[in-house]
């Protein structure tokens, strides 16, 4: 059974997207639309701009979206999923390949949840860590230990066994990295993120987003999504959108998504978009299942 699988943010390059754009006419009058829809040329950023523009929350998010929906678009026939994730931002995409939601309409909570994203991180300065080598319940712990009133740090991602992020304040990242390293940590190592993801230092973000999700028509997917907030197959629009809303300041339940794809039939799993981040996830989660981008 083949899943295909979308990715977050972090997976972006310079160039990304301009072999579709050049090749593809369906392609080019998508990314032309996106432009139309945002206001400006995302594709001059996309295919020759600078690492640091693309790297701004606000052109990240989109382009990662354009590429791996585009991507999935371009297939036709050969776009056929018995199920869809995403990882983070990954799950929008997921949501308009399996139509539940318009092009149009992913776009624009993308770019929503991109500015809303960056105001809550100017607003409440965050970054997060990625943590090698310890199992999940020994971060989970540490991070509550390192938790005070006002400086908080959470599990964020379970990407897969002995790889999590950490999220919250500074400051609790810092004192949490140092445990976890004293705890046996292979790496407790923070990343080169514009905030705190996935932690309650979005929650002005998720109220802002909340309401842009309401509004959005969601309708029932062609096939189930797992969802990052509890990695369970979902296909009721209204249990999708509640989902969506939570996702902001929820962890993301990745393992437990591929896992329970696998459970279900899944044993191709096909990456649409930029990067091979999550298939390196999948080939560490399960080593018997096949995990590539399109071929």
């Amino acid at each position: 059974m083949k899943a295909f699988v979308f990715p977050g943010q972090g997976s972006q390059f310079v160039g990304m997207g301009k072999d579709l754009y050049d090749s593809n006419d369906k392609a080019k009058e998508l990314f032309e639309k996106a432009n139309e829809i945002l206001g400006f040329r995302i594709t001059d950023i996309m295919f020759a701009g600078t690492d640091d523009e693309l790297k701004q929350t606000k052109v990240t998010q989109p382009a990662v979206f354009l590429h791996s929906v585009i991507s999935a678009i371009c297939l036709g026939d050969d776009f056929a999923p018995a199920m869809v994730a995403g990882h983070s931002l990954g799950e929008f995409s997921a949501l308009v390949a399996s139509g539940a939601l318009s092009f149009e309409d992913g776009l624009k909570l993308v770019y929503k949840r991109a500015l809303a994203m960056q105001k809550a991180c100017e607003a409440a300065p965050g970054t997060m860590a990625a943590v090698i080598g310890l199992p999940d319940e020994n971060i989970e712990e540490i991070c509550a230990e390192s938790s005070t009133d006002g400086n908080i740090v959470v599990a964020a991602n379970y990407n897969c066994p002995g790889q999590l992020v950490i999220s919250g304040n500074i400051d609790a990242i810092n004192v949490a990295c140092e445990k976890l390293k004293a705890a046996g940590a292979k790496r407790a190592l923070p990343l080169k993120v514009g905030g705190a993801f996935h932690s309650p230092l979005m929650q002005p973000a998720k109220e802002e987003l909340e309401e842009a999700i309401k509004s959005t028509t969601v309708s029932a997917p062609k096939c189930p999504v797992y969802q990052n907030v509890d990695g369970m197959a979902h296909t009721e629009p209204a249990e999708i959108k509640a989902n969506l809303i939570a996702q902001l300041t929820s962890s993301v339940r990745w393992t437990t998504s591929v896992l329970n794809m696998i459970k279900d039939g899944a044993d191709d799993f096909t990456e649409c978009g930029p990067g091979k981040a999550l298939q390196g996830m999948i080939g560490r989660i399960d080593k018997t299942v096949s995990a590539h981008g399109i071929l």
